[in-house]
């Protein structure tokens, strides 16, 4: 595994307990509802859908679409983030199957799914092109890639205010010396990137795909509180079509 890999996961890894606590929270809060309607934009309907969760973390898509009756998978990098999903799976009563897998070379058959999901998971990536090829690859013809980000590493490096956060927000929580790894890793990750999400899209076509549309009003849509599940820094949706 390269190196960058290896401190994003040891990274996470410390973070997964309270990860999985706050994900739990957000499942039960009106959050749930918000993404379900921004993935309802997208989500073919009308029949049960094969879906994977990239990058799920302690799985809240995964659980998200599998309540509503889809077969949903989900796979993360970090050990103790699938350990965690398969915990929250038994607390929520919920059907979903967890793997310890890389994102960039996911390992299933060619065309094994209908929807391909993803939240905060593809600034992380080195190798991002590479990652939209193999996730084409997974979708069945006519399938729909949803990607949930934010350009967090340019962000970082031009310094954006998070403004005032509430006192139980995860920022507010981490350590300072895993803060800085965090920085650090962004830093190094920034390398690799070009502004976002106009490079995702070039990526996206070069990767195959026929259609790419980009919402950058879904940040306002989800995030109208400054709560402990706020995200400072503005994300955009990206949908792409096989």
């Amino acid at each position: 595994m390269e190196v960058i890999k290896q401190r994003i996961t040891r990274y996470w890894s410390q973070r997964a307990e309270a990860f999985q606590t706050q994900r739990i929270r957000e499942f039960g809060d009106e959050k749930h509802a918000r993404w379900l309607r921004e993935l309802g934009r997208y989500i073919p309907g009308g029949r049960p859908l094969r879906v994977l969760d990239l990058g799920t973390g302690t799985g809240f898509f995964a659980f998200v679409l599998a309540a509503k009756g889809h077969e949903a998978t989900g796979i993360d990098l970090t050990p103790d983030m699938i350990e965690r999903a398969r915990e929250t799976a038994e607390i929520l009563g919920l059907d979903a199957d967890f793997f310890v897998m890389d994102a960039e070379q996911p390992e299933f058959e060619p065309e094994s799914f209908d929807l391909l999901v993803t939240r905060n998971l593809s600034w992380t990536l080195p190798h991002l092109g590479k990652a939209y090829r193999e996730w084409y690859k997974l979708l069945k013809p006519g399938g729909v890639l949803v990607n949930f980000d934010a350009d967090y590493c340019r962000a970082l490096e031009e310094g954006q205010d998070e403004g005032e956060l509430p006192a139980n927000h995860a920022h507010k929580l981490v350590d300072p010396a895993l803060q800085k790894e965090n920085d650090d890793i962004s830093m190094e990750l920034f390398a690799y990137q070009m502004p976002r999400p106009q490079w995702d899209v070039q990526l996206l076509i070069e990767a195959g795909f026929e259609r790419v549309s980009v919402d950058m009003g879904v940040y306002r849509r989800v995030y109208r509180e400054i709560d402990e599940f706020y995200n400072p820094t503005p994300i955009f949706a990206i949908a792409a079509y096989k």
